[in-house]
């Protein structure tokens, strides 16, 4: 949620003197990252992650965290060693069930030894016992962990997870997660999908969740404070639970009369995307000082600050759209993001129109009109707009018009069959923008390379004959220079989550 270059670490290189047998010359460590050319020392090779169980203690008082990780795996390469991206301090490691020598390297890699090297295709079972300080930990110069009055908040992207679990941090390895969390009696602990328990003993509540679909690592959340509590169900009859910090101040009444309608808003995307494709649902707003908002799976982060000016249902819009695109599909690289943002954008551009305050085509207009040619707003690739300008405004807004543009080149029955279609071909997976493109081509039988590279990957703006013969309604030359963009009237509360992502 933080647009940034990260250069490649330098990453220890300890050797490791194994007894392995000549026939086993190949084992070797697993890689220190997926490779991802936007971020290449997140995530880790050799392995995939199937499940993470989370058993955690959580002081408010001193920010104090102390937990058991239990990570099941299956290698998917010989290996020597392994790594784990974590920043706490760890006490002790365990795979398969025996001691395995550990050591930190890097910004934030934990490097795993076990005791014997282990084949491809090995289940394993990793223990790490770990405790630490989230909010006194730092990579790359920030930090993901956000101290609040009463607790703490686990919640950003493209990383959250080091500050308060060991992952395999990339979205290209999903899991299931068990969260459980003791925190003291009156305090609150938040996490991913139902809500299984929350039981109290000698003065400490332990809250435990569970997240039974895969689920990214980004996507994994936590937040520990004092909350209110709203449960529901949605008409299709998805249970829905929500939080609010109990002190949000002037900000608490549009906080909730927005999160409170998110069973009505899912119900409503589904029109388009289809079912809603997780069992559990709804959002919470932590006493947070940071701007942005994020899709963390079922259960939406929101920044306060989302409603300093009363209520906005469209960043809620924006968040639930991430469920089907962003979260039940991932990202295939971190350059694909334009799959995530440029469709959860134009989700609010449908709810706009839906709300009688402006068409997706008179915003798409607006968004055209409103850049000039020499605007560094075009120069922004959404399709691939790399890692400096990730979350940068044109791939939500330049990313929604091209989307708009697909809409008239297929034809609306075309287009929400993709819309549809998409989130069921690659459910629970992972896909890139060349993927959506040919599934886009699949469907409407239309060739969309041309429009593709015009409107995603040219770093200038589309012209006036390309827009026009999209239906965009373009000013004569004559006019232009006197006659202003008209702006629909949810143009305001849809720019009001322009944040959703700034740097912080």
């Amino acid at each position: 949620m933080h647009p940034r270059l990260i250069a490649p670490g330098a990453l220890a290189a300890a050797s490791v003197l194994l007894a392995i047998p000549a026939s086993a010359a190949s084992v070797g460590p697993g890689a220190p990252g997926v490779g991802d050319p936007y971020y290449p020392a997140y995530g880790n090779g050799g392995y995939d992650v199937s499940h993470c169980d989370l058993r955690l203690k959580y002081q408010p008082a001193t920010d104090e965290l102390e937990g058991t990780a239990t990570i099941l795996a299956r290698t998917t390469q010989d290996l020597s060693r392994f790594d784990l991206d974590f920043l706490l301090d760890v006490d002790e490691v365990r795979v398969n069930g025996v001691k395995a020598a550990f050591a930190s390297s890097g910004e934030h890699e934990l490097e795993i030894t076990p005791r014997t090297p282990l084949a491809k295709g090995t289940a394993v079972t990793v223990v790490v016992r770990y405790h630490g300080v989230p909010s006194s930990k730092q990579a790359y110069g920030f930090t993901s962990w956000h101290r609040t009055p009463d607790g703490g908040v686990g919640a950003n992207e493209p990383e959250a997870a080091w500050w308060w679990f060991p992952s395999n941090d990339h979205p290209s390895d999903k899991a299931t997660y068990d969260v459980s969390v003791q925190v003291p009696d009156g305090t609150q602990a938040i996490s991913n999908g139902t809500l299984q328990s929350a039981v109290s003993r000698l003065g400490w509540t332990r809250w435990s969740w569970r997240s039974d679909k895969p689920q990214a690592t980004y996507l994994a959340t936590l937040a520990v404070g004092r909350f209110d509590l709203t449960t529901g169900t949605t008409e299709s009859g998805i249970p829905v639970v929500n939080a609010y910090s109990k002190d949000l101040g002037a900000n608490a009444g549009a906080a909730r009369a927005s999160v409170e309608r998110t069973g009505e808003i899912a119900d409503w995307l589904s029109e388009y995307f289809g079912p809603y494709p997780f069992n559990a649902l709804g959002g919470y707003v932590p006493n947070t000082n940071t701007g942005y908002a994020l899709e963390t799976q079922t259960r939406p982060f929101y920044s306060p600050r989302q409603f300093a000016n009363g209520s906005n249902t469209s960043v809620v819009v924006h968040e639930l759209a991430h469920q089907w695109y962003g979260d039940l599909v991932s990202v295939a690289g971190w350059k694909d993001i334009w799959i995530n943002e440029g469709f959860a954008r134009y989700a609010q551009w449908l709810w706009s129109e839906h709300e009688g305050e402006g068409t997706a085509k008179e915003l798409a207009d607006y968004v055209y009109a409103s850049h000039p040619a020499d605007d560094p707003f075009w120069k922004v690739a959404p399709g691939d707009p790399g890692p400096e300008n990730q979350f940068h405004l044109a791939v939500y807004d330049r990313g929604a018009l091209a989307l708009q543009a697909l809409r008239d080149e297929i034809g609306d029955d075309a287009f929400f069959a993709v819309l549809k279609g998409w989130p069921q071909r690659y459910a629970h997976g992972n896909a890139s923008v060349e993927d959506f493109r040919r599934y886009a081509e699949e469907v409407s039988g239309a060739e969309l390379g041309a429009l593709f590279d015009t409107w995603l990957f040219q770093p200038s703006k589309p012209t006036v004959a390309v827009a026009r013969a999209a239906s965009l309604t373009v000013p004569s030359a004559a006019s232009a220079a006197s006659a202003a963009p008209v702006e629909p009237r949810s143009w305001r509360k849809i720019a009001a989550t322009n944040g959703v992502h700034d740097t912080h």
